[in-house]
């Protein structure tokens, strides 16, 4: 029987179960996970990106509901600070996102120039409407969607060092200035100045109407302008040709067009950028009337020249403007080689390599300071001036003292052949520096007459007036050749000619520095023969001179032993020092001199027989006149002399009487060739037999006190000229 608590039991375990249910249901349906929450960490930095995210929009929002334009003064503080100008909008003011591109409009915005430069402002528009590539930018990438500009004017100065320049913000050395590239654009009105005072350069120019839609200009880019190159005005007018290429990263071609002091620039190519030169592969052909207009326009002093022109490749390389493959003519001679212009301080640098092939005798005018233009068409009358009454022939073009201080220069130029008629000269290759105003042609050789020249000349501009040195050498010369043209027959002439001139002179025209030269002129004569024929070819004619001297056609031709023509030059008049030619019958002897100042020529030459000779009228033959008028007179006082004595004896005593006065007694002196051939002065001259000529000198007989004296003059005088052995 079951007792009271039997019945309880149940209901216990009953309660019991209850409890355990949980668990028996966890077991029951282990697939049911409860939801998962995100950690705290990340639930912190979900809401910062949300709050950042929401921020932005309500931003750009703002933005573009109120177009930024309350943004106006922290912009124009903002951009001042980052670029260290002054930076106003004074008219209307937009700042905002246009969705994704920046939207920007500024009216009669300005941005100053640095202090140094010659205008207050930097850049200046009436009116600025453009939209910037966002991303982009943020990567230094500056791309612009859009861009309607009106009345733009933009100042581009590098300072007088050449260091810094406007559009460069930093304090850095000036960079390139490079356009940002455009997809579309209308530009009108817009203006850019440039000035680069080392180049002594300004310009302004002006831009039509530019249009670009989708990355792609309309059509070119044309501008026009106007400025000053060392106060030598120009004007230019041009185009970009490509410029669609440009703006998607590619080259464009220019075609730039300059007129300026009678020269006309043409340069046409590829540019990397519309404001880029260097890397650019461009072409270059000037012409003009004178090749010095064209360098004067950058202060640099070249000869003058008959109308001229000249093609060129230009590339620039930092501070090197390179002119390669240059070819091109001035008058009739040609030219071709390569130029380097240098931007250096203090001054410019110019290096060249230069080459004619043929050169024109007209063409070498301008070198020693004639108008090659005036030579062309009026010859030797072009040359020669009237100055008092009388004719000159040494230029006296000044030389160009400050546009040597301009520049420094190395040349050197070749010249294969010359056209001359009379002057046979060949092979012409020249050294030229210039450095701090210091010229020196050094060497300037060339062929002459199958002979060599060789000269050194300094002239010194560094001093208040300037100093010219001249050391100028014939080598042993064919006398037949180098005269061919003033009637001395090249096939009986075996004789030979060498020389020197060293003279010193003060002023700035070859006239001027003659006129107050020192020095010494010496033609050395060696053994050799010389014949003449009877023909005019020029005012003072050679062969005419030597047969008048003579007083009889000759018959063979003159046979020389030795001969000096020599000169002692002292304030700018040159004295016979001496005229000594002893030939195998005749002493031929001079007097006299001429002078650089007025070029006057007054001196006398007679020839003395060493054997007796019978009828002779060898009285001195005068040379007068100028240099650029020279004349012969054989009626000398000294012959009228002769011929009076000759009358009052045939008069007095018989035919027979007059007669002897025109009697030579062959008594002429030998000559020791030794000083002769060595360019010694009269002093050191002697005879055959040793002892000092009485008949050679300034019109003086000529004495030494001692053989030893004589002997130590000649000495000193060899090595005082002869520095080089003739």
């Amino acid at each position: 029987m079951d007792s009271p608590l039997s019945t309880v039991a149940p209901a216990e375990n009953a309660a019991e179960t209850p409890e355990e249910a949980p668990a028996a249901t966890e077991s029951a349906t282990p697939e049911q996970e409860p939801r998962h929450r995100l950690s705290r960490p990340w639930r912190i930095a979900r809401n910062i990106v949300l709050g950042i995210v929401g921020t932005l929009f309500l931003a750009w929002l703002i933005l573009y509901i109120t177009k930024g334009r309350f943004l106006k003064h922290p912009f124009e503080r903002t951009v001042a600070a980052m670029t260290h100008r002054q930076v106003k909008v004074p008219g209307d003011f937009q700042l905002y996102f246009d969705y994704i591109n920046i939207h920007f409009v500024a009216e009669g915005m300005t941005i100053s120039n640095p202090d140094w430069a010659s205008r207050p402002n930097l850049f200046e528009a009436k009116r600025i409407d453009t939209r910037i590539s966002t991303f982009p930018l943020i990567v230094g990438d500056r791309r612009v969607k859009w861009l309607d500009m009106l009345d733009g004017a933009l100042d581009l100065e590098w300072d007088k060092a050449g260091k810094r320049n406007s559009w460069t913000f930093s304090e850095e050395k000036g960079k390139p200035f490079e356009m940002p590239l455009i997809r579309q654009a209308t530009v009108s009105g817009t203006t850019l100045r440039y000035v680069d005072p080392r180049l002594q350069l300004s310009a302004d120019i002006a831009f039509k109407t530019i249009k670009a839609t989708d990355t792609r200009f309309a059509s070119s880019i044309e501008f026009t302008g106007k400025g000053l190159e060392r106060n030598t005005p120009f004007t230019l007018y041009g185009a970009m040709l490509t410029p669609n290429a440009t703006v998607v990263g590619g080259k464009n071609k220019l075609d730039l067009h300059i007129r300026a002091a009678r020269t006309s620039i043409d340069v046409a190519g590829t540019l990397d950028a519309p404001t880029r030169i260097d890397g650019a592969d461009l072409k270059v052909t000037a012409r003009g009337s004178d090749i010095a207009d064209l360098f004067s326009i950058i202060g640099v002093a070249v000869p003058e020249t008959r109308t001229y022109r000249l093609d060129s490749a230009l590339t620039k390389t930092g501070d090197e403007y390179r002119f390669t493959g240059l070819r091109g003519h001035f008058g009739d001679s040609d030219i071709a080689g390569k130029l380097t212009v240098r931007l250096l301080e203090p001054r410019l640098k110019i290096d060249a390599v230069l080459a004619t092939r043929s050169l024109d005798i007209v063409d070498i005018a301008p070198f020693i300071g004639y108008n090659p233009d005036a030579v062309a068409v009026e010859g030797k009358g072009a040359i020669v001036k009237q100055v008092n009454g009388t004719p000159r022939l040494l230029p006296d073009a000044p030389l160009r003292v400050e546009a040597l201080r301009n520049f420094d220069a190395n040349l050197h130029y070749t010249v294969r052949t010359v056209r001359a008629r009379n002057l046979p000269v060949s092979n012409i290759d020249l050294t030229l520096g210039l450095d701090d105003s210091l010229l020196t042609l050094s060497p300037l050789t060339f062929e002459m007459a199958r002979g060599h020249v060789a000269a050194d000349i300094k002239i010194n501009a560094r001093r208040p007036l300037v100093h010219t040195d001249y050391d100028i050498r014939l080598s042993p010369t064919p006398m037949g050749v180098l005269l061919a043209g003033y009637g001395v027959d090249e096939a009986g002439t075996s004789g030979t000619v060498k020389a020197r001139l060293q003279m010193a002179g003060n002023g700035n025209t070859v006239h001027d520095s003659l006129s107050t030269a020192n020095g010494r002129i010496a033609i050395i004569i060696p053994q050799g023969s010389f014949w003449t024929r009877n023909v005019q070819l020029s005012e003072l004619d050679i062969g005419t001179f030597v047969q008048k001297m003579f007083e009889h056609k000759l018959k063979e031709p003159v046979q020389i032993n030795c001969g000096l023509i020599a000169f002692t030059v002292r304030n700018g008049v040159a004295a016979a020092d001496p005229i000594l030619i002893d030939t195998k019958k005749n002493v031929i002897l001079g007097r006299g001199g001429f002078s650089f100042r007025n070029e006057s020529l007054d001196f006398s030459v007679r020839a003395d027989a060493k054997k007796f000779s019978l009828f002779s009228a060898q009285s001195p033959v005068a040379v007068n006149g100028y240099f650029a008028k020279p004349a012969i007179n054989v009626i000398s006082p000294e012959l009228i002399g002769r011929g009076g004595v000759g009358l009052g004896l045939t008069l007095v005593a018989s035919p027979i009487a007059g007669i002897l006065a025109f009697v030579d007694v062959g008594d002429a002196k030998g000559t020791q060739c030794g000083p002769v051939l060595s360019g010694a002065t009269a002093r050191a001259q002697r005879t055959t037999k040793g002892q000092p000529r009485d008949d050679v000198g300034h019109g003086t007989t000529a004495k030494a006190e001692s053989g030893k004296k004589t002997h130590e003059e000649r000495r000193e005088q060899k090595k005082k000229f002869l520095g080089i052995k003739l």
